[in-house]
């Protein structure tokens, strides 16, 4: 027999872009690859792009030019390029980098197998196509190897928002849904597999209507027998029904935790973003969410510095901080997407952006570590995820989703454990077992 195939991804961005890569390497496993994690003995190299961030194919090409270097002792070496900067730049990366032999799109990759067919030819292989074919569907003899506790579960792709500062809809597609008998089907080879935690993922995750809304789903999730937990990523504040509300309160395996970008505490800000919220229906809503389960977490997204952005409108963001206390949030400063809206308009000052982020981070930062300290002396569930630095310690996942360390543990991997929190660290919890 001849030796397995080496497969390496580089993974950049989002939860969706990891469970996308895994699906590729599922993918390429029936074409004899393995996976390894050294790019120098790789027999293919792929890099799964993300293109939200500032000079993201530029980044690309950067690392491109390194690995192109691996090709003068493995002539033989193929490298390829997925994800949003292969859709967005497509046959323009083979052009700029010849060293790239492979492009393909975030709705193709199922397609991996024929193009590395393509390769062995001698051929390049280019597609990012929005096929019509389900390509969730065309991977289900992938093989079924062992998953670790959690995993992510895509369920909803694409966008019809159109956001000013936002390419998601131009990479990812329209919206859609997966149908929900084949998430739950997923879900269950997942559990058979070892995974007792999913995160339902989507860029408009509650926009989720595959036959059912999101919170009918959840709600057939959670009697899969052997799925303990259930949480979800990202949502829309202006996809958020009442049941998926309700469902926070009465749905125990749906963890006490809810990722809302808000981007702004601004109106006029939101308003030129095209977000079609205010920052009181906003509030409104993380009322309703409270109500429903108070001890809930919260985590939001902010941008600053976006065009035309005032001091008077961020500091309609600081304040809006200030009344939610997030547990988590995420803030950047703004940068131009080509092809976006948002891109035609006056720039805010560099330094003024970066003053306003540092004051934001700061604020963030805060409250994050008040929300976390506050669990001092609270009993959690924790999902053993891995094994700890120190003799006996294991780590894993909080409710909450707070990383948190058990001293001396009894549980091991795969356990949902009953602890106390004892001591908050700079990023993390310490737990004892009950």
């Amino acid at each position: 027999m001849s030796a397995p195939k080496k497969l390496f991804i580089k993974t950049y961005g989002c939860q969706m872009n990891v469970y996308d890569s895994e699906r590729m390497a599922e993918a390429l496993g029936g074409q004899g690859y393995v996976e390894t994690d050294q790019a120098a003995e790789a027999d293919m190299i792929l890099l799964n792009t993300c293109h939200i961030r500032e000079k993201a194919a530029e980044k690309v090409y950067s690392e491109l030019g390194r690995l192109k270097k691996l090709k003068v002792d493995k002539p033989d070496l193929k490298i390829g390029v997925a994800g949003c900067v292969a859709q967005a730049e497509g046959e323009e990366i083979m052009r700029r980098q010849p060293a790239v032999d492979l492009v393909v799109g975030p709705q193709s990759y199922h397609r991996l197998p024929a193009m590395e067919e393509r390769l062995a030819q001698g051929q390049s292989a280019l597609d990012t196509d929005f096929p019509e074919e389900d390509k969730f569907e065309q991977l289900k003899s992938r093989p079924k190897a062992r998953r670790a506790p959690a995993a992510f579960l895509t369920v909803q792709e694409g966008c019809d928002k159109f956001c000013a500062f936002c390419v998601v809809p131009y990479t990812r597609g329209a919206e859609v849904s997966r149908p929900a008998e084949q998430v739950i089907r997923e879900a269950q080879g997942l559990v058979e597999r070892g995974v007792r935690e999913v995160t339902l993922l989507g860029q408009n995750v509650n926009a989720y209507h595959g036959g059912m809304g999101l919170a009918a789903l959840i709600r057939k999730l959670a009697k899969v027998d052997g799925l303990e937990r259930i949480r979800y990523t990202t949502s829309h504040p202006n996809d958020m029904e009442d049941d998926l509300i309700a469902a926070h309160g009465d749905v125990p395996e749906l963890m006490p935790y809810l990722h809302l970008p808000v981007q702004s505490g601004s109106d006029r800000i939101l308003k030129r973003m095209n977000r079609k919220h205010t920052a009181e229906s906003y509030l409104k809503l993380l009322e309703r969410f409270r109500d429903a389960r108070p001890d809930i977490v919260l985590s939001g997204d902010f941008i600053v510095g976006f065009p035309e952005e005032t001091d008077a409108d961020f500091e309609a963001t600081m304040q809006l901080v200030e009344e939610v206390r997030y547990g988590y949030a995420y803030s950047f400063k703004y940068s131009a997407r080509p092809g976006t809206p948002a891109a035609e308009r006056a720039t805010v000052d560099p330094e003024v952006a970066d003053a306003r982020l540092q004051r934001l981070q700061t604020l963030i930062t805060r409250d994050q570590r008040a929300v976390q300290d506050a669990m001092v002396g609270r009993e959690v569930s924790v999902l053993v995820e891995r094994t700890g630095r120190e003799a006996g310690q294991v780590v894993g996942k909080s409710d909450h989703l707070h990383s948190v360390h058990i001293e001396n543990a009894r549980a091991r991997i795969g356990d949902i454990a009953r602890v106390r929190i004892v001591a908050s660290k700079s990023n993390s919890l310490a737990a004892v077992e009950v």
